[in-house]
């Protein structure tokens, strides 16, 4: 995987996160960390975005969609 540095600035407190989480979970780079939170965020965000297409439906969809039948059973 190709990576380009980055050098960020992060409160005391973040950086203290980061550190735990990676030791907790046994990652081996801060980076590693930063990146899966960035996946988590990226997901977060699609979910959202699906959540929202899925509302928008379009009524003459379902009519078209539709066989004509009731729910009735055969």
């Amino acid at each position: 995987m190709l990576a380009e540095k980055l050098s960020i600035s992060l409160p005391a407190e973040a950086v203290a996160f980061i550190e735990a989480y990676r030791a907790e979970h046994a990652i081996r780079s801060r980076s590693q960390v930063v990146e899966l939170a960035l996946r988590k965020l990226r997901e977060q965000n699609l979910e959202a975005a699906y959540r929202e297409a899925s509302g928008e439906t379009d009524p003459a969809w379902n009519e078209a969609n539709s066989d004509g039948l009731g729910d009735e059973a055969w």
